[in-house]
Parts: structure tokens; C-alpha cells; sequence
């Protein structure tokens, strides 16, 4: 069983940025792909950004691209995501989850209990 932890988020305006933090409870953290998904109030969860075990490599959605960054330190079984440039729209719970297999759609074996993001305008 893995156990994520978000923190990091909160309350801020327009164009100002936030970075997210997931600390993951697994000796085999460096064996998982990591990711952040989020869920605006009366939407769907939707997939923000990847980032591979083996490779690192990465993957945005193109609502995020250029504007979001995701990024992981083994050594402190920990992921991150930079949110620069942040909008409104971006309001709303964001989630880290963790794979144990690496495929096309990411497949969440592990989800943290969230964070809540609020960009005012």
C-alpha cells in the first residue's frame, strides 16, 4: 500500500503561481510513474501531467502546457508541480496518484486525498 500526501495548495490570484507537493510512503518510490489529475466542482477528474519511472519522461495536458511543470526527487519520495501563470479556470482540487505499470492513459493504482487550488480573478 502507498500512501500520497499532497500539500501546497491554497488561494491565489491570476497570473501568480503555486507548487504542489506530493510525498509518497513506498521504499519503491523510484518504480512508479507519478501524476496530478484535478476536479473543478461539477466536473469530471481530468489528467494534468505524468512523468515516467524509468525515463522521467513527461506528458501535459494541453490545457497546462508551458505553463505547469511536474517533477519528482526520488531521494525524497517526493513529486512536484509548478503552476506558473495560473488562471481561474485552473480552481480546483488537485489530486497526485501513483502506476506500478507505465501504459498510454495513465492508470492510477494509488490516489492522494487532494488539495484544494483557488485562482481569484
Amino acid at each position: 500500500q502507498v500512501q500520497l500526501v499532497e500539500s501546497g495548495g491554497g488561494l491565489v490570484q491570476a497570473g501568480g503561481s503555486l507548487r504542489l507537493s506530493c510525498a509518497a510512503s513506498t521504499r519503491t518510490f523510484s518504480s512508479y510513474g507519478l501524476g496530478w489529475f484535478r476536479q473543478a466542482p461539477g466536473k469530471e477528474r481530468e489528467f494534468v501531467a505524468r512523468i515516467g519511472w524509468a525515463l522521467g519522461g513527461k506528458d501535459y495536458a494541453a490545457s497546462v502546457k508551458g505553463r505547469f511543470t511536474i517533477s519528482r526527487d526520488n531521494a525524497k519520495n517526493t513529486v512536484y508541480l509548478q503552476m506558473d501563470s495560473l488562471k481561474p479556470e485552473d480552481t480546483a482540487v488537485y489530486y497526485c496518484a501513483a502506476e506500478r505499470r507505465t501504459g498510454p492513459v495513465f492508470t492510477a493504482d494509488y490516489w492522494g486525498q487532494g488539495t484544494q487550488v483557488t485562482v481569484s480573478s
